[in-house]
């Protein structure tokens, strides 16, 4: 992309001087007090009332928002109390959606501890490593996920998942129902600041393995007011009767910022799935009376095939990965009452970058919005390291209260660039201020909104005792977005099927993790240097025989 004249005057948004771009909204002022943390700040803005604050779509239990409050002041009390979780305590949340996770999150972070989320469908050497890196005082599960524990030093707490029924006598549950301290009425008062660690959250960052991305209050606290609740001021709908359904994993940023933490600030209720099926969620629209679901693209891919009417949904956002403009045309030709808009946020921006607000006169449904308001953005060019001004393509810098801390066992990972984090993807700014992505820089394969780091397979796959070396690279793929393509090396006499492959690292990873397709090749396309060239392994994918498991 290129301006229409270079000599034309910046657009107000944009320092010529300074090459960065400022928000078009007006600044927010966020909380000044350094002693403050997210809970306090989160349920001193929660509605005082008895409404379902989160029911759960397929049993209908739920807990109000006059209910949340004393359950997270319980189970902090008694996370203090049992375990002595205090500031700086590792705890481990192996849970899938339920209304339980939002209250252990938040119960965690009020008792002082840091939260440390992980894909509950991990397979037990994914869960062992992260405990090995972590070392966690305690854990907290379901039942499911228990049963893949290896023995561990932490001890080991299994949630009721659906549910706070205490009058249920199961002996698994017994130490749950010992924490929840009923008399407890006030909140524990722990020694921690906005400047403090809150959650560690796992994203693939820039390229490479997967890294702990350490969040702080302040960033939390950012995110509900420059993403959640600057969204709701922007309609005229009372947030209170917005009905929200929880289809995304409540362990990814996306879904923590919403269903875990920001929503709840105002009043809402969220309606939450344990896991996505069209079905389930067609119907769980039409019986609670969903209007607002936010969505990644296979999700309303799914809802186009389904081509149910959806009568209550007012607005469907999406995220985690892009849409496409023929997707956008397809779900607004069958679902015409409903708003569409595009959002951009990572793990390290803990969800806040940009949001897309369309009115009845500026509709561009291709672009991820307008910065959110206290953030800026550079575009970087990528060979000469200059700031571009609106037009041209480079890569995406952002700067603001949300950025993270930095990585686990890497805080500095921002303050190299004076704050500015490296977002590895590449986008442009047009007259208006919207943000374009065009495409990546990093190599993280991004599945149905999950990220995947390559690395990561290609450490599973190199220990296969007939492979001599591999590489791993995304395919395009219509219904999930991009899928992890396996490229193999087979040792001398190997006879190596692309199932057995594939199977092979369907033993060892999270399914969304899983290869789905092998090639097999006489050698990995590599520079000078070692690096693997990815951009031709992709090439050769449309000479490649396909070769997919049906899973």
């Amino acid at each position: 992309m290129q301006p229409d004249a270079h000599d034309r005057t910046p657009p107000c948004f944009y320092s010529a001087a300074a090459g960065v771009y400022t928000s078009t909204y007006s600044p927010l002022s966020l909380p000044s007090d350094p002693s403050l943390s997210l809970v306090p700040h989160l349920f001193a803005c929660l509605p005082l009332h008895h409404f379902p604050a989160l029911v759960d779509a397929a049993t209908g239990a739920n807990v109000s928002c006059a209910g949340l409050r004393r359950l997270v002041s319980s189970l902090a009390a008694g996370l203090r109390r049992r375990f002595h979780i205090r500031r700086g305590s590792l705890v481990l949340l192996l849970l899938p959606n339920s209304i339980t996770f939002p209250v252990a999150f938040l119960a965690v972070l009020a008792a002082g501890g840091v939260a440390i989320t992980m894909n509950p469908s991990s397979a037990p050497a994914e869960i062992a490593a992260q405990l090995r890196a972590t070392g966690p005082s305690l854990v907290l599960a379901s039942p499911d996920s228990a049963a893949k524990l290896t023995p561990f030093a932490a001890p080991v707490i299994v949630l009721v998942p659906d549910s706070f029924d205490l009058s249920a006598d199961q002996h698994q549950f017994a130490s749950f129902h010992e924490l929840l301290d009923s008399t407890v009425a006030e909140m524990p008062t722990p020694a921690v600041g906005q400047d403090d660690a809150a959650a560690i959250l796992y994203s693939s960052g820039t390229g490479g393995r997967t890294k702990g991305v350490v969040l702080t209050h302040r960033n939390l606290i950012a995110m509900v007011e420059l993403f959640v609740r600057f969204e709701a001021s922007q309609y005229t709908r009372s947030a209170r009767d917005n009905v929200y359904l929880a289809a995304l994993p409540m362990f990814h940023v996306y879904g923590l910022s919403l269903f875990t933490v920001g929503l709840l600030s105002l009043g809402s209720t969220v309606v939450v799935m344990k896991r996505f099926d069209v079905g389930d969620a067609v119907r769980a629209i039409d019986k609670y009376k969903v209007t607002h679901l936010p969505v990644v693209p296979p999700i309303m891919s799914a809802l186009v095939k389904a081509k149910a009417p959806l009568h209550s949904l007012v607005q469907v956002s999406s995220g985690a990965a892009p849409l496409s403009v023929k997707l956008i045309h397809d779900f607004l030709h069958i679902f015409p009452h409903v708003d569409v808009i595009q959002g951009y946020g990572m793990t390290e921006s803990t969800a806040v970058g940009t949001r897309g607000f369309n009115t009845c006169n500026h509709k561009k449904y291709a672009s991820v919005g307008l910065l959110a308001p206290n953030m800026h953005a550079k575009i970087v060019h990528l060979d000469s390291g200059s700031c571009l001004p609106p037009g041209y393509c480079g890569e995406l810098w952002l700067q603001g209260p949300a950025i993270m801390k930095g990585y686990l066992n890497d805080t500095d990972a921002c303050t190299r660039n004076d704050g500015w984090l490296q977002t590895g993807d590449i986008a442009y700014f047009d007259s208006d201020g919207y943000l374009f992505i065009v495409g990546r820089l990093k190599d993280t394969i991004k599945y149905k909104g999950f990220q995947i780091a390559p690395a990561d397979l290609e450490a599973v796959l190199i220990q296969h005792p007939e492979i001599a070396d591999v590489a791993v690279a995304s395919g395009e793929d219509e219904e999930a977005g991009e899928i992890p393509v396996a490229f193999v090396v087979r040792k001398s006499g190997s006879a190596l099927s692309c199932m057995h492959v594939m199977e092979y690292v369907a033993k060892q990873v999270a399914p969304y993790k899983r290869v789905r397709k092998v090639v097999f090749l006489e050698a990995i396309p590599r520079s000078v240097a070692g690096k693997v060239l990815r951009r031709l392994l992709k090439e050769s994918l449309d000479d490649a025989r396909d070769c997919r498991p049906k899973l």
